[in-house]
């Protein structure tokens, strides 16, 4: 009897998931414009797709964000998160200013930086001009573009990560962090054989569900750059958006989403895997 509590979560994740996934995946071998009859051409969106330079491009772009993402803001929240541990005073009044990004919706973010910081007219680039220092839009160079985009979701990112940190952290155990101090340990040295030893399940956690995000990261590329200049920002996402609405090649589309989907089980099977070991363990 209880089992039928069931029935109305599995109905949901039945309709809006299961069904939209496996039309995905047959939509990959398809041929479709999204208006027309589709025809089925087997693995011929694969190979239109592997044979694109903008598809090795986009797929470059998300494995630099990945590693982008994987270090400085992991970094950056292990850090601060550490510090508020240490610090006690204050924490959550930071905690609040760090994770204010993260409310903040993604679209106004992205005009803040691209119309108050990046813009060479209206932004601090642009006062900074007018007293000598010379600082290009970064999202106007094909070099840059990346990374100025990465630069804006390392702000609004790094705070979460943080607040997700210093929860765990407050996890370990008191008696280890007071005798650590009492031994003499530096900042760093309790960093190293306390803290981060008493969180490693969150950490590899966390670096999963970043590598996952970061293929499929999409709108601040989409809102700041579009995937230019000359997609040099492109990635994956943008890539199947740009082929389901724009060049109305939809069975392409979903064989870009289908590579997306690969990789975030791939991420997800070393995870299981991990923790299953350290289970063993």
């Amino acid at each position: 009897m209880h089992r039928l509590y069931l029935v109305p979560t599995l109905l949901i994740n039945v309709v809006i998931i299961l069904i939209p996934a496996l039309l995905t995946v047959a939509l990959a071998f398809f041929r479709w414009d999204g208006i027309s009859t589709p025809t089925f051409i087997g693995l011929g969106n694969f190979e239109a797709l592997f044979a694109d330079r903008v598809f090795w491009t986009a797929l470059t772009n998300n494995l630099i964000w990945t590693v982008i993402f994987l270090t400085v803001p992991i970094g950056m929240g292990l850090l601060a998160a550490a510090m508020l541990l240490v610090a006690r005073r204050g924490s959550t009044f930071f905690q609040v200013i760090y994770f204010l990004p993260v409310v903040i919706a993604t679209a106004i973010t992205a005009r803040v930086w691209q119309g108050m910081i990046y813009s060479p007219v209206t932004g601090i680039f642009g006062l900074l001009d007018r007293f000598g220092i010379k600082l290009a839009n970064p999202l106007a160079q094909t070099s840059a573009a990346l990374y100025g985009v990465a630069v804006v979701d390392l702000w609004h990112w790094w705070g979460f990560l943080c607040v997700i940190f210093f929860a765990a952290l407050r996890q370990v155990p008191q008696e280890q962090i007071e005798a650590a101090r009492l031994e003499g340990a530096s900042f760093f040295q309790m960093m190293r054989y306390v803290l981060l030893p008493g969180i490693k399940p969150t950490i590899t956690l966390m670096m999963v569900m970043t590598v996952i995000w970061s293929f499929l990261v999409f709108d601040f590329v989409y809102i700041l750059t579009q995937g230019g200049p000359a997609f040099s920002s492109e990635v994956l996402s943008t890539m199947a958006y740009r082929n389901a609405f724009y060049d109305l090649n939809v069975g392409q589309a979903a064989a870009v989403a289908l590579v997306i989907s690969l990789i975030g089980l791939v991420a997800t099977f070393f995870y299981i895997r991990l923790q299953a070991q350290e289970y063993a363990e």
